[in-house]
């Protein structure tokens, strides 16, 4: 099972990057823009996503200009938002992500897509998807699906945005 599990998160990985290259390269634009000019990227992980918030918080290597995002935060024109959510359609990221829009506040959105009437996709600035929306591998009941490590997608997502936002800065700062 762990041979499996394995190959099908390798598999993960290599379909995010390949499929998409660009769009992590604009969300971290998007976000850099933050951390050059005199703004913060917030991070705003919801459930188990809140693990993208601790590794830019207090991981080895923290997101430079990094804040957790909470409802009290006072957002300014300089500021960049990271809303992260299992799936696109979760509602307190739809929620979010609609104030973010109506303050004028660019955001990326990580998420599983996920078709449905309120999407994060619809809204958020620069949308990457987890490509996760349903277990890995088959489980002991027929039709049955497990392994859903939806955090391990998204903090996938944020280390490649961050190597990114890393390299623009050190462009900026030459």
């Amino acid at each position: 099972m762990i041979k499996m599990f394995t190959t099908q998160l390798t598999g993960l990985f290599k379909r995010i990057y390949d499929k998409q290259e660009f769009e992590i390269e604009d969300g971290a634009r998007l976000l850099a823009q933050a951390a050059i000019g005199q703004g913060n990227i917030y991070i705003k992980g919801h459930g188990e996503m809140e693990a993208v918030t601790a590794e830019a918080l207090f991981g080895a290597e923290p997101l430079p200009s990094a804040k957790r995002y909470d409802v009290s935060t006072g957002l300014t024109e300089a500021d960049r938002v990271l809303v992260v959510s299992r799936f696109s359609t979760d509602e307190d990221a739809v929620e979010l992500g609609k104030k973010l829009a109506d303050e004028g506040v660019p955001f990326v959105a990580v998420s599983g897509l996920v078709e449905g009437e309120e999407n994060l996709v619809d809204i958020a600035d620069v949308h990457l998807d987890t490509k996760l929306i349903k277990g890995m591998l088959p489980g002991d009941e027929i039709g049955e699906r497990v392994s859903f490590p939806s955090s391990m997608a998204a903090l996938y997502l944020y280390f490649a945005l961050g190597f990114v936002i890393r390299e623009m800065l050190e462009e900026y700062e030459e």
